[in-house]
């Protein structure tokens, strides 16, 4: 034991007896009505917070941790905050575990097409975590196996497999149905705007949807061109400039879908670049329901981002 680790747990334990005496209940009911446990009557619960208050008592996040066993705590995976999908979905996961009493702890993965990402490292999650939230995040079969080894649930927004708690577009269904909306319209040429390829994790995103676009030409009787198909990495930027490279490879494409709503907005600018009226001149659809996409026009499938962050995780 090092001097300083003595002398902290005496503080700690003097501290919470003076709150039991004052309050006139035993320290086991102090913590449990500080850590908002059961077990703890309203009033007794309320008597014993004002005391705590009175004598400046913090608890020790770490002794109630080591106590019960429990971080109150969860992980959250993401390769993005910055992009609409994803900012949505945490914020609506950080206000549910705000509501229950846990934290987030958040880590980010960044997908580029210059380099590959991070490994997902499980150590740094190792006793820090209660549960574990990936948003977005494609992972391989090693990196799925590490996190279960934690022990602690594992949930999944926007990917996942079937033996996991996964919350999620059918992102299949949504790029057939993109597809054929466009098709009812009388377009035959329907460009793709990918986001990040993903080839090793074929159940992610942009992999479905690109199978559902493939799969919705195929019905309507018309063969998909590879040409046809560029990655915009999931923003507008990449859209933009995605889109004037399929425009000047394929000008004879009359309608474009894009994986992302973020996506289709840059597929608008650039046809306003190039001096095309949307739709007149080009038809667009995305998926998502961006607050933003009324205002350029843009026709979209939608989903309750914010919503599948609410889904609470059994460990809360």
């Amino acid at each position: 034991m090092t001097p300083g680790s003595g002398e902290q747990s005496s503080l700690v334990t003097q501290g919470i007896d003076d709150v039991a005496k004052a309050a006139g209940v035993s320290t086991a009911t102090v913590s449990r009505a500080l850590r908002g446990l059961p077990n703890v009557s309203a009033k007794t619960r309320q008597r014993v917070e004002e005391v705590a208050r009175e004598l400046g008592y913090v608890a020790s996040p770490s002794a109630a941790s080591l106590a019960s066993g429990r971080t109150r705590t969860i992980g959250l995976l993401t390769p993005w905050v910055n992009r609409w999908f994803f900012s949505n979905v945490i914020e609506g996961a950080e206000r549910t575990l705000r509501r229950v009493g846990y934290d987030a702890l958040l880590y980010t993965f960044d997908i580029a097409r210059e380099q590959p990402r991070r490994a997902v490292d499980p150590s740094v999650l190792h006793r820090r975590v209660d549960g574990i939230l990936v948003v977005g995040l494609p992972l391989s079969n090693a990196e799925v196996a590490s996190l279960e080894a934690l022990g602690v649930p594992l949930a999944f927004v926007g990917t996942g497999r079937d033996n996991h708690l996964t919350v999620r577009l059918d992102d299949y269904d949504a790029g057939q149905c993109a597809t054929a909306h466009l098709i009812s319209r009388g377009h035959r040429l329907i460009g793709h705007v990918t986001g990040t390829p993903d080839e090793e994790h074929s159940w992610s995103p942009p992999a479905a949807r690109h199978s559902g676009w493939v799969d919705g030409l195929r019905a309507a009787g018309i063969e998909p061109n590879p040409g046809w198909e560029v990655n915009g990495n999931f923003d507008v930027q990449g859209g933009r400039a995605s889109t004037h490279a399929l425009l000047d490879a394929h000008p004879e494409l009359t309608a474009i879908f894009a994986s992302s709503d973020e996506m289709a907005m840059g597929v608008i600018l650039a046809a306003r670049d190039r001096g095309l009226d949307v739709p007149r001149d080009l038809s667009v659809i995305g998926i998502d329901g961006h607050d933003l996409g009324e205002l350029v026009g843009l026709t979209t499938i939608s989903q309750d981002a914010s919503g599948q962050g609410h889904r609470r995780p059994s460990c809360c």
